[in-house]
């Protein structure tokens, strides 16, 4: 039951009147019409084994019509389940990552972080359909924005090395293919993973083109080069940004609830329940034994 969320929670705040009414209901002492306060034990007694009067049910039965609502309040409720077959959310309100494959970080310590950085990251954007480009002397697509956070993070897990065939790199390419995936969406963030290396004319001049775009762009810095690496300039990452921020890979964590905060998606309720799977009238059904039983004591 992993990503279970409550798409309407308001509603278990029914569940506390209800609770009171349930005592009541167990506490409550046989009801016979009033005719217990004017017969004798015996009589009375006499009479409700005859069926002449009510007599005190069984705790189950009791309870039968509390369980039934509570039910049905659960089922108001909205439990949920992320869907992975939501399509039209995969096009608004995306991120893509660029993970900086170049060999001063495939072949080196930051290949481990920037693999836990994209991880993380995928991870901590729940809501929001998460694209990956990988890029070095070229760019890649590697998944279209999707809301399937464990197949991203599986192939996010399988990058080595050897991934990328091309030496150099070029974090302009993969600006420029982020650009096409995010083309037209009323909004979306670009989040780069590198080292800084490659960032030159062109690589700004995307990054203007993107932010005209509406595209904010963010940087999660990485920190640990290959041996014998050139060190990129300091304020490499931080040309390139554009409406965000420059962190170190680390800070994954921080990022994702910015990023989160500000997606669309979390705060329209409208598009926040067409991404997860509304379990709410399947718990609802769980009241129909229970009304059976009940309409067939009214006979």
């Amino acid at each position: 039951m992993d990503g279970l969320i409550l798409l309407r929670p308001l509603w278990l705040l029914a569940l506390l009147p209800l609770a009171g009414l349930a005592l009541l209901r167990v506490a409550r002492s046989p009801d016979a019409g009033g005719w217990e306060r004017v017969m004798g034990h015996d009589m009375l007694r006499a009479m409700q084994v005859l069926g002449a009067l009510g007599g005190r049910q069984p705790l189950w039965m009791r309870l039968l019509a509390p369980l039934a609502l509570a039910a049905l309040i659960l089922g108001l409720a909205g439990p949920a389940l992320p869907r992975t077959d939501a399509p039209v959310l995969a096009q608004a309100d995306a991120v893509v990552l660029a993970m900086d494959l170049s060999p001063s970080v495939a072949q080196g310590p930051g290949l481990d972080q920037a693999k836990l950085a994209a991880a993380g990251l995928a991870q901590g954007l729940s809501g929001r359909p998460v694209g990956l480009v990988l890029f070095s002397g070229e760019a890649f697509t590697a998944t279209a924005p999707t809301l399937d956070v464990g197949s991203l993070q599986t192939q996010i897990g399988v990058l080595d090395g050897d991934t990328m065939p091309a030496a150099g790199s070029r974090p302009a390419a993969a600006m420029g293919m982020a650009g096409q995936m995010l083309a037209g969406l009323p909004r979306a963030d670009l989040v780069l993973i590198s080292d800084g290396g490659g960032v030159d004319a062109q690589a700004m001049a995307e990054a203007d083109r993107l932010a005209g775009q509406g595209v904010r762009l963010w940087a999660l810095r990485l920190t640990d080069l290959a041996p014998d690496a050139p060190a990129p300039p300091a304020d490499a990452l931080g040309r390139l940004v554009r409406g965000g921020e420059v962190m170190d890979w680390d800070r994954m964590d921080r990022l994702a609830g910015q990023l989160v905060r500000s997606g669309g998606s979390v705060r329209d309720p409208v598009l926040q329940a067409l991404q997860y799977r509304d379990l709410g009238p399947w718990l609802a059904l769980l009241v129909l034994p229970s009304l059976l039983v009940m309409l067939r004591r009214l006979e």
